[in-house]
């Protein structure tokens, strides 16, 4: 639904690693920020009203300590691994099934569950179940997510030295990237009767 037009970016940090990648600008990485922390928000209000809670209820659950601090730095490791070393490989179709099967495993496997997202974070804040956090505890698990990113962007280099911007744009979905994106270059065109370039802005008259 949402691949086609923005590349299905719901995740800040996997956003800002794809800008590190030039898959995306950093100020279109920017701008998704607001919309990603809304439609968590957003959602957490929706679920709330669907089990028959209050709209907005802030979060009493404490989970800061060193252990989901260091589960929160795994498990955004691991996500952006999983994206990254699918668009690589050239499966980036496979990327949303992907994705969701690694948070639901790392659901079981980090102490954490597995957030792996700032703006989720910020979201389950607003929702005083088993699934929120506690704001005190936002912060912590934040910078988590943020050095997992960093770390993120070191292990990719290393182990994929030659990406490409091409394979980072399409890191969730296949998707074209806007104009505003694309740095201004010179772009040619090659006549059927010839094999050197010409600039596509050259006149007919100049030929």
């Amino acid at each position: 639904m949402f691949g086609p037009v923005s590349g299905a970016h719901f995740n800040p940090v996997v956003s800002f690693v794809d800008a590190a990648f030039g898959g995306v600008s950093w100020r279109t990485a920017a701008a998704y920020l607001p919309a990603q922390v809304a439609g968590c928000i957003g959602g957490a209000v929706v679920a709330n009203l669907m089990f028959s809670k209050a709209a907005v209820s802030i979060s009493t659950r404490d989970r800061a300590s060193p252990a989901h601090f260091l589960s929160e730095i795994v498990a955004t490791l691991g996500l952006i691994l999983v994206i990254f070393s699918l668009a690589r490989s050239g499966r980036s179709r496979s990327a949303p099934a992907a994705v969701g099967a690694y948070i639901g495993a790392a659901y079981f496997f980090t102490s954490s569950t597995s957030f792996a997202n700032p703006a989720i974070t910020v979201g389950r804040m607003f929702s005083n179940t088993f699934a929120g956090i506690a704001p005190s505890s936002v912060p912590s698990f934040v910078v988590a997510q943020v050095v997992g990113g960093v770390v993120a962007v070191g292990v990719i280099k290393m182990l994929y030295p030659d990406i490409t911007s091409a394979e980072a744009a399409d890191i969730i979905f296949p998707h074209h990237v806007a104009d505003s994106d694309v740095e201004s270059q010179p772009v040619t065109v090659t006549l059927p009767s010839s094999d050197r370039p010409v600039p596509q802005d050259m006149t007919k008259e100049s030929l």
